[in-house]
């Protein structure tokens, strides 16, 4: 009886602590980067629907909308513009963004690793999860000198990372998330 209270309570607990309502859910996403595909149509107008890549510079073109700056942004932020810049052309344009190919979420993993190299991710992953990608450090890896390069504009910063302490699990918040573009060096 006990665990099952256990057991019930536990879930509950869970779900008041771990659930987003539904319009905070939907504002947070998946943000664009360059080299993301998208599939873009417009309801019931022919030759408006296709493929489209999110070029290097974050930008894209669609007809009758012109370029339009993808990186960074949502699905929804995307879909609402298109729609609004339609507007001017179109009479109520029903239109759907959809993201087909995430190709543009990369880190890059170099130095004293076992496969170093570019590696694309889904999902969200931290500078632990990119080693372990990048097949751990050699043996002659300063473990305790690993930088994460990170470019915001036109400044490049480098955050230390110490392999050794995260992995007595101290100093846990040094296993940052990584984001798309970060170089991460095992010297």
């Amino acid at each position: 009886m006990f665990y099952r209270y256990l057991k019930v309570f536990g879930v509950l607990l869970a779900c008041s602590v771990f659930s987003v309502p539904p319009a905070v859910a939907g504002e947070a996403g998946y943000t664009l980067q360059p080299g993301d595909i998208l599939e873009i149509s417009v309801w019931k107008e022919e030759g408006m629907q296709g493929e489209v890549l999110v070029r290097p510079d974050g930008g894209l073109s669609f007809p009758l909308v012109g370029d339009v700056i993808a990186e960074g942004r949502t699905i929804k932020q995307l879909n609402d513009e298109i729609t609004a810049k339609l507007k001017a052309y179109i009479p109520d344009p029903v239109v759907t963004v959809s993201l087909k190919q995430i190709l543009g979420n990369i880190v890059y993993v170099l130095g004293r690793v076992n496969r170093p190299g570019e590696f694309q991710f889904i999902r969200k992953i931290d500078v632990m999860q990119a080693l372990s990608k990048a097949g751990g450090m050699t043996p002659y890896a300063e473990v305790d000198k690993i930088k994460i390069l990170r470019r915001t504009g036109d400044l490049l910063q480098a955050i230390l990372f110490n392999y050794g302490e995260v992995e007595k699990g101290a100093k846990l918040e040094q296993n940052i998330l990584l984001e798309s573009g970060d170089v991460v060096v095992v010297p």
